[in-house]
């Protein structure tokens, strides 16, 4: 796996780490056993990792939904699931690489699994184009969900992209209609759907596979109409600045905690402390019990009553006047 570089306020537990291997590199060159002066370090790791974890700013969240060393939607469609069959293209224009899809299982249940994929390095981010879909990739999308319904068979997103891409072929191949048709279809999918925002879930890139009956958030993703620079850029004119960019952060309300408490979301997923990219197993254990729990309760609902609280649940959201 590529390593990605470590974040400002993850330095102390880097440190830490480092210390650490180096011990087990002594010890592995003159063979005598470190147990005695690891456990002190380990002990500390453990609780410098509680310390700054517990205490992240909004900010800091969005670097830790953005770094490379996370668990992505093809990790999990490993870790979590089995018997995966990628389907590919649209049907009308080319494949999108930044968009992954296909038939899986999930604990013995057959489910269509589609997600954004960003790369750990830039031959792959150029090849995922950094987890940016074109309106191909939506499309091709939209195909694996009406496949799905057409077998009634679950669907399952995985949500983490910057947005989607904004060039002048992507405008030009109709990417605000590819979006635009996405929500329109997936608010009448006559099958349970299941979203789930895995790292940055960015604007109307990302609402194109969050229409579902159950949202569901990773502890430490992200979730909002824009980026924090973006934010910035548009509000204050500087999206460079880390105070400004910490303040747009803020008035987002972007974390997994403010989007429960504004019912945007349904339910967060814990992540290991140290974030999911310290320990994918784990996450991804969590990220496959509350598939199932979740998917469970959503297959004991008939077709028609499972669009109809689809849709009320959108609807109820944010407050308008007339």
């Amino acid at each position: 796996m590529a390593t990605a570089p470590v974040l400002e306020f993850e330095r102390p537990i880097a440190d830490i780490e480092k210390q650490i291997e180096e011990v087990k590199k002594r010890a592995a060159e003159g063979a005598f056993d470190v147990s005695e002066a690891l456990l002190p370090l380990e002990k500390k790791l453990s609780e410098v990792r509680v310390e700054i974890y517990r205490n992240l700013t909004p900010l800091q969240r969005v670097q830790v939904a953005r770094i490379a060393r996370r668990p992505f939607t093809a990790d999990y469609i490993r870790l979590a699931m089995s018997d995966f069959i990628e389907l590919h293209g649209d049907r009308q224009y080319r494949d999108d690489a930044a968009i992954i899809g296909g038939w899986a299982r999930l604990d013995g249940e057959t489910v269509m699994v589609i997600g954004h994929q960003r790369g750990r390095d830039t031959k792959e981010n150029l090849k995922r184009n950094f987890g940016m879909p074109h309106p191909e990739g939506y499309r091709k999308a939209l195909r694996l969900m009406k496949l799905a319904e057409k077998f009634q068979v679950p669907v399952l997103t995985f949500i983490d992209t910057p947005g989607a891409w904004a060039g002048l072929g992507a405008e030009e191949r109709g990417q605000s209609e590819a979006i635009a048709r996405n929500l329109l279809e997936m608010s009448q999918l006559q099958v349970p759907i299941i979203a789930t925002v895995i790292g940055e879930g960015g604007s109307g890139g990302a609402l194109a596979l969050g229409v579902a009956d159950r949202v569901l958030m990773l502890e430490n993703a992200v979730y909002s109409v824009i980026t924090v620079e973006g934010c910035a850029s548009i509000l204050w004119k500087d999206g460079k600045s880390p105070e400004l960019r910490e303040k747009a952060a803020k008035a987002l309300r972007l974390t997994s905690a403010d989007l429960i408490e504004l019912k945007v979301v349904d339910e967060i997923i814990p992540e290991p402390i140290g974030g999911a990219h310290s320990d994918h197993e784990t996450t991804a254990a969590s990220l496959r019990e509350t598939l199932i729990r979740n998917l469970e309760e959503l297959q004991k609902l008939k077709p028609d009553k499972l669009v109809r609280r689809r849709r009320e649940k959108f609807l109820r959201m944010g407050q308008f006047t007339e």
